[in-house]
């Protein structure tokens, strides 16, 4: 069984959905039998590289808010990750997150893609880095396992892995994923925002069982305030 998760490393859904996705996979009986693959999508593929925009600042433009009201919405986002066990900060600095994709993909080719991606949550949303900065890139993906020599040589070729992003993201459009975090199972089944654990290992079970897997409905999960999504229009925060 192969699980693909498309995924922005400046969606915090995303962050807190892989966490729920891996709470959910080790309760799986037939976990060693499957296959995880991390797929490139981008929230906001004009944003700047290298940038000093404040996340807050970002919110409060993108939904026309206050400055307050983004700070609570960071709030309860921050509660949802507190429960997860994960740590999250809301003095982030917004970029584009393009070079991160095509490290995730050199990752892959080295076998440590997940420690990466991890790496890169870890120090967008725990620690605040500043991932725009080429030479914190660089340290966190080779801190995480990427060989400094490919990091290095990505980082210096515009080029390198940008098919594979844009493959990742064209396959998103054709599978109907419209924000992310989005998680397809066995390209036949696919499962939008931060669901709850429960959730991703009751669809594993009834995968491995017989094919079929009851999708959330859309106001499932907003309903019980317990999952999100970000897309274009931004992140959507539950119960709000």
């Amino acid at each position: 069984m192969r699980v693909e998760i498309w995924s922005d490393i400046a969606c915090p859904w995303c962050y807190i959905g892989k966490a729920r996705f891996e709470a959910g996979l080790a309760a799986f009986a037939h976990r060693d039998g499957v296959e995880v693959v991390h797929r490139s999508f981008e929230l906001d593929p004009k944003a700047p590289a290298a940038t000093d925009i404040p996340v807050l600042d970002m919110l409060a433009t993108k939904y026309g808010v206050s400055r307050e009201q983004a700070e609570a919405m960071e709030a309860r986002v921050a509660e949802a990750a507190a429960a997860e066990g994960l740590d999250y900060r809301s003095d982030r600095i917004h970029g584009n997150t393009f070079d991160l994709h095509r490290l995730l993909h050199a990752a892959a080719a080295y076998g440590v893609q997940n420690a990466v991606l991890d790496a890169f949550y870890r120090a967008n949303f725990a620690e605040a880095r500043t991932l725009g900065d080429p030479a914190v890139l660089r340290e966190t993906a080779v801190g995480a396992g990427l060989p400094a020599e490919e990091a290095d040589r990505v980082l210096a070729d515009p080029g390198a892995y940008a098919p594979e992003v844009r493959a990742d993201e064209r396959a998103a459009a054709e599978l109907g994923a419209t924000g992310v975090p989005f998680f397809v199972i066995d390209r036949r089944y696919g499962i939008s925002g931060g669901q709850p654990a429960e959730v991703f290992r009751q669809a594993l079970e009834r995968a491995h069982a017989d094919g079929t897997v009851r999708m959330p409905a859309a106001g499932d999960a907003d309903e019980a305030g317990q999952a999100g999504v970000c897309g274009d229009d931004g992140c959507a925060v539950p119960g709000t």
